[in-house]
């Protein structure tokens, strides 16, 4: 019993509550409440065989084109991310652009520079470093009942 209270105050102390998290962008068609009553509403007033172009046709007027991410502005500087370059990930510190071009450096060696050109950069895997609660809530648990068990154990 003892080595596995050892074994899990050990792992608590080496768990992270931080998460790496890639940002979804925000989809403006799911914020907008009044596009499928419009499309009801229309739909309702035509003929069966007009309502499959009608519906057709607004769903594609309604729904704009996917806008591309801008790397630049997803890496600020002093960001701390992971990004995937030719398939391989790099978790690294934001310092600045020189032209097209990320100058940054791993997060555990400073000393070391790493320049990574836009198009290198896969946009859809940047990852932001963030606070994860659903861990931290995990660990206090694992931490409070750690700590009733040892009292326990202190007591009998």
């Amino acid at each position: 019993m003892r080595k596995n209270l050892y074994f899990i105050l050990i792992l608590s102390t080496l768990t992270s509550c931080y998460t790496y998290q890639v940002k979804k962008p925000v989809d403006p068609a799911a914020n907008n409440n009044q596009g499928p009553k419009k499309n009801t509403d229309i739909a309702n007033n035509t003929s069966s065989q007009m309502m499959g172009t009608t519906t057709t046709a607004l769903n594609m007027s309604l729904q704009p084109a996917p806008a591309p991410v801008n790397v630049q502005e997803k890496l600020a500087a002093g960001k701390n991310v992971r990004i995937e370059v030719d398939n391989k990930s790099y978790k690294v510190i934001v310092d600045r652009w020189e032209g097209d071009s990320l100058v940054a450096h791993p997060v555990r060696n400073a000393k070391k520079s790493l320049k990574f050109h836009k198009n290198q950069i896969n946009s859809e895997r940047i990852a932001e470093k963030r606070f994860s609660q659903p861990i931290a809530d995990i660990l206090t648990v694992t931490a409070y009942a750690a700590i009733g068990v040892g009292i326990y154990l202190l007591v009998k």
